[in-house]
């Protein structure tokens, strides 16, 4: 049966990206049919100023996109998930119930990191979506405020970190070429809710045609081969499942797009990767792994520390990927040398991770 790993890994990848393809553009369809893009311009910076140069960077200025496409990738993955599950209670052969990969101490919290992240993150679209947005939400940023965001992930974190520790007996993170160091009940749910914070502030990463979808894909395919190699295969299966995802939804994201990721995909991706990274005891790699991640989300933190401190500017516009923009990289150029960067670091980690 061992065997058949490699086949239950790759598989379900198939199949989630053909069901991607096939349920985009009815998701697309009902998206525009229901006008579910943003109701306003982008006229105010992340610090609350005037951003002229930010609102001419944003593609849906010109031409409204819908919010949302986040359906694509984790309706594909949980559709892929409830079929094999099916297969193997309705036809309980040897390869079914191989290929099944949900597993109560391996799946079951990424699942539900990624059910809870789509359905927080599809609330704030819909909230600021130009046909409901006005009738649901008075908030002036529109969708759900920053603290009831922030609630919610703290919240997710602090269960799945009670999880880890009373549950599964985790209290340890690895540390590379090092080993454990054992933190302690309290210590491990703090530091795991810091994590899924941290990832969480990674979604500013999601304003360019397929930007976003390409770096979490090269992210995830880390994972996957991480969760390989350990022999969590229902994990690796999981992992390249969501790239299947992604992928489908790359396929109507590539310029010009027919929908972005939005709240609903980066919040369900970013909550699930904080729990793979640590049911693979890996998430000391997560800032190699995810470095594009971590560069967009501290361009944001030095750019407004360094208008408070200086008084001026560091780069032309936060995050990183305006920046490139603004100096006058086309959009395009600016998605693809992310993915090129992306796939090198996902590279880079695996390796790192094989050998400590």
């Amino acid at each position: 049966m061992f065997a058949l790993d490699p086949f239950k890994v790759l598989l379900p990848a198939v199949v989630s990206f053909i069901i991607g393809i096939i349920i985009a553009p009815i998701v697309g369809r009902f998206l525009i049919r229901n006008k579910l893009w943003k109701k306003k311009n982008v006229l105010k910076t992340i610090d609350g100023r005037e951003a002229t140069i930010t609102a001419s960077l944003h593609n849906d200025e010109k031409a409204p996109v819908p919010r949302l496409g986040g359906i694509v990738m984790w309706a594909s993955v949980f559709a892929t998930t409830l079929l094999f599950w099916t297969l193997s209670k309705v036809y309980p052969t040897a390869v079914t119930i191989k290929l099944d990969f949900i597993s109560r101490n391996q799946t079951w919290l990424p699942l539900m990191a990624m059910l809870v992240g789509a359905i927080v993150g599809g609330i704030d679209d819909l909230l600021v979506a130009e046909a409901f947005g006005s009738k649901l939400n008075s908030y002036i940023g529109g969708g759900l405020s920053f603290p009831v965001r922030l609630f919610a992930v703290s919240a997710l974190g602090l269960f799945a970190g009670w999880w880890f520790y009373f549950k599964l007996g985790v209290d340890s993170v690895y540390m590379p070429f090092y080993g454990h160091i054992y933190l302690g009940g309290l210590l491990f749910i703090l530091f795991f809710v810091l994590v899924t914070l941290a990832v969480f502030s990674t979604g500013v990463i999601d304003g360019i045609d397929g930007l976003s979808g390409g770096v979490m894909s090269a992210v995830f395919t880390a994972y996957g081969m991480i969760a390989y190699v350990h022999g969590q295969v229902n994990i690796s299966a999981f992992c390249f499942v969501v790239v299947g995802g992604i992928m489908a939804f790359l396929w109507f994201n590539i310029p010009p797009a027919l929908f972005y990721l939005t709240e609903t995909g980066m919040l369900a991706l970013s909550l699930s990767l904080s729990v793979i990274a640590f049911l693979t005891d890996a998430v000391m790699y997560l800032p190699i792994i995810a470095f594009p991640l971590l560069a967009t989300t501290l361009s944001v933190i030095l750019q407004l520390s360094w208008k408070k401190i200086f008084k001026r500017k560091l780069f032309i516009v936060a995050p990183l990927h305006h920046h490139f923009q603004a100096k006058g990289w086309p959009a395009a150029k600016v998605s693809m040398r992310y993915w090129i960067v992306a796939y090198m670091c996902a590279l880079l980690g695996v390796i790192i991770a094989l050998v400590s």
